[in-house]
């Protein structure tokens, strides 16, 4: 399949569900354009990113004629547009396993919302929040560093043994607590710290810094 693939971002590269879809598009070596729309002016509401989007939310792909926004289903359409063996995969061969990898994405986008506004992707690439969580987002915390001790061996290996992309959308949600200073175990760290100095994710944030 050869499409112009553009992808819509924030303006300020910060949201973890671009960054999913840009590091889905990176792994498969696929190359595109990166196009950002200002969410301050509301420019996402304009009748032409509407069209687009039909969500007027980010992120938003454009590939050829066809346009799709919401990453879950973006990353899915890529994983099908652009199969295995020609194009990497970004989820586990293993059936059950490539489930569990939905099952991650799909709670991190639905659940912990308080613990999503109170350590904002902001604290990942620029100033920390210096007030302790609340006791509904210490809740939610506790709850994902539960979870995520459940997925995560000792050494903070990927969590099924290949990478996929459910390792970035799960060390992104940890990496709110641990680029913020929170406590979180040493395993775990070393789990943030290793998708973390993945290349597709390492300059996503070199964006947002600049």
């Amino acid at each position: 399949m050869n499409q112009n693939l553009i992808l819509y971002s924030n303006s300020q590269h910060s949201s973890p569900y671009v960054l999913s879809v840009y590091a889905t598009l990176y792994e498969k070596g696929l190359p595109f354009e990166l196009k950002t729309i200002d969410l301050g002016t509301h420019e996402n509401h304009s009748q032409h990113y509407s069209q687009l989007s039909l969500t007027s939310r980010v992120p938003t792909l454009v590939a050829g004629d066809f346009s799709l926004s919401e990453s879950s289903a973006i990353i899915e359409y890529l994983e099908e547009a652009f199969p295995a063996p020609n194009y990497p995969s970004v989820f586990p061969a293993d059936i059950q396993q490539r489930a569990r990898a939905r099952q991650i994405q799909a709670w991190v986008r639905s659940d912990m919302a308080v613990l999503r506004e109170e350590r904002s992707t902001a604290v990942i690439f620029g100033a920390k929040n210096p007030n302790p969580l609340s006791e509904a987002a210490q809740k939610a915390a506790d709850k994902l560093l539960r979870v995520a001790g459940t997925l995560i061996d000792e050494q903070g290996n990927n969590l099924f043994g290949t990478w996929s992309i459910a390792d970035v959308d799960l060390s992104v949600m940890l990496n709110r607590l641990c680029a913020n200073g929170d406590p979180v175990p040493a395993n775990i760290r070393k789990y943030v710290d290793r998708q973390s100095s993945r290349p597709c994710v390492e300059k996503w944030w070199a964006l947002a810094k600049t």
